[in-house]
């Protein structure tokens, strides 16, 4: 009983798939932590702090929604729908009515990730929701769902079958009764996925969701193939302006000027499609139709209906999920990338520092200093250790981790980050210290592509991987070792000379 945690951070933002701003509180935004709960700035993204602790039994937030007629209603989704390998489900969907401050359950309870939140423009007791439904397995929660009484109730108004998600929904501001709305077959297991089959698709509404027609296969859109995962934006400049990202071989950019009854094709660079079943997001801007944002590892924006793009990242995190558009203002942007969220007033030239505790380590391991340091790996981001005892006081550390998490420098012993130290490796790895050595560290890198020994006294790596192949992109039947994503490496506790790995085999 005697015992309490302690944030020892570091204050470097993780992965987040979901943003909003708060149409007419232009200092306000909100974003949804895919393994540390909801955030949100009051000060136009330079200091953030935790809405969901304690309130909500989900630690994963992957959408987000906020009513532009009542801005202290808030939605959220929990759980992730980009599903890469190792994601974090969710129970369902909360709602606030007091800004973030308290939250009360209010369904879909069985999917593990709700992968949109959309609220009607003037009338915000209606609200559409896209379930994915289960990761692995059937389920009959997916979908779209609509409320029209805030969310006490709900009922299922677009579905394919029991393996067919909902992955994304866009409401035509000036008509919302015109919707969009994308389903996706998908499955993530543990030694395999599938992103697409014959129960992804997209679809119109012109009755509010009641009814829906399937739109996938009209002209100008690849007519045969295997379909996966489609984002979809409608312009609040010209509702006959339709944007479809579409997930097939001959996929790419889409384009709509008589509101999806006949498509182009304008955009099929590899760089807005890659590694679609993780992206695949596309956003309109509202005062001008031939303005449309494109995300993927970078941040893409286009002035010209999509046919070209510039890149927009400018300092902030890479890999991108997630925009919310200012309505009244289209410079003001907030982002969801592997960063966590970010705010920019002069459309994307700027953009606000990530300076929160919302890392995801995939491991945990101590050295044997003393005090021990404290040493994991950071999604998307580099290994990094911590002295377990730097002073962290400052930031209420010891009451849960509470209070605004400020986007400026410190120095050494006001933040994490100075005291913090990187021990080689990379994204996803084990750490193994070295039991001789404080220095020495063996740490593991992307798809098993190499064990690291680094020699911090030094600054020196060098590759001792037991098989020397990287594989990327190979076919199965040419893997001779298969390495796990994130594989163990571990010293003997009674050998200090005496290493392990696997692939699918052990390696000493």
């Amino acid at each position: 009983a005697g015992y309490r945690w302690r944030n020892l951070g570091p204050d470097r933002g993780g992965r987040s798939i979901a943003v909003s701003g708060v149409r007419g509180r232009p200092m306000e935004a909100y974003f949804g932590a895919v393994g540390g709960g909801l955030w949100k700035t009051t000060d136009g993204g330079e200091n953030w702090a935790p809405v969901t602790d304690y309130k909500i039994t989900a630690a994963s937030v992957g959408a987000v929604a906020v009513s532009e007629t009542d801005p202290d209603l808030v939605f959220i989704g929990t759980g992730e729908t980009c599903i890469r390998g190792n994601i974090m489900p969710g129970d369902g969907v909360y709602r606030s009515r007091d800004g973030g401050e308290t939250w009360e359950h209010v369904g879909f309870s069985q999917s593990h990730g709700i992968s949109k939140i959309r609220i009607h423009p003037t009338n915000p007791d209606i609200i559409y929701v896209a379930s994915f439904g289960k990761y692995s397995a059937p389920s009959e929660e997916r979908g779209v769902f609509r409320s029209t009484d805030g969310g006490d109730t709900w009922e299922r108004v677009l579905y394919r079958d029991a393996n067919t998600g909902a992955i994304d929904i866009a409401i035509d501001r000036n008509n919302p009764d015109v919707l969009y709305a994308s389903l996706w077959q998908a499955f993530r297991k543990e030694y395999t996925m599938s992103s697409g089959g014959p129960g992804s698709g997209m679809f119109r509404s012109t009755d509010g969701g009641t009814t829906w027609t399937e739109i996938t296969r009209n002209p100008g859109m690849p007519p045969d193939g295997v379909v996966g995962r489609i984002g979809l934006a409608v312009s609040s400049a010209d509702s006959r302006r339709v944007y479809a990202l579409f997930e097939n071989d001959n996929g790419g950019l889409f384009r709509s000027d008589d509101g999806g009854d006949t498509w182009e094709l304008v955009n099929d660079r590899r760089a807005i499609r890659q590694r679609a079943f993780y992206y695949t997001h596309v956003f309109a801007d509202h005062n001008d139709p031939d303005v449309v944002y494109i995300q993927n590892t970078s941040l893409f924006r286009s002035t010209d209906g999509g046919r070209t793009t510039e890149v927009i990242n400018n300092g902030t995190h890479g890999d991108f999920h997630d925009l919310w558009i200012d309505p009244d203002d289209p410079t003001h942007l907030v982002v969801g990338n592997d960063g966590g969220g970010a705010v920019s007033f002069d459309t994307g030239a700027r953009w606000t520092d990530q300076e929160f505790p919302t890392a995801q380590f995939y491991h945990v391991v101590t050295t044997a200093h003393v005090p021990f340091h404290v040493c994991g790996s950071q999604q998307d981001n580099s290994t990094l250790c911590l002295p377990m005892a730097w002073n962290a006081g400052r930031f209420g550390f010891g009451t849960g981790g509470r209070g605004f998490f400020r986007g400026q420098p410190r120095t050494p012993t006001e933040g994490s980050m100075a005291v913090a130290y990187r021990v080689g490796g990379g994204e996803p790895g084990y750490i193994a210290p070295d039991p001789k050595d404080l220095d020495v560290f063996f740490s593991g890198t992307n798809n098993g592509r190499y064990i690291d020994r680094y020699n911090r006294r030094l600054g020196v790596s060098r590759e001792v991987n037991p098989y020397p192949w990287f594989y990327s992109g190979e076919p199965s039947i040419d893997m001779v070792e298969r390495w796990q994503w994130t594989f163990p490496i571990l010293f003997s506790p009674l050998d200090p000379n005496t290493l392990y790995t696997s692939s699918q085999r052990l390696w000493k």
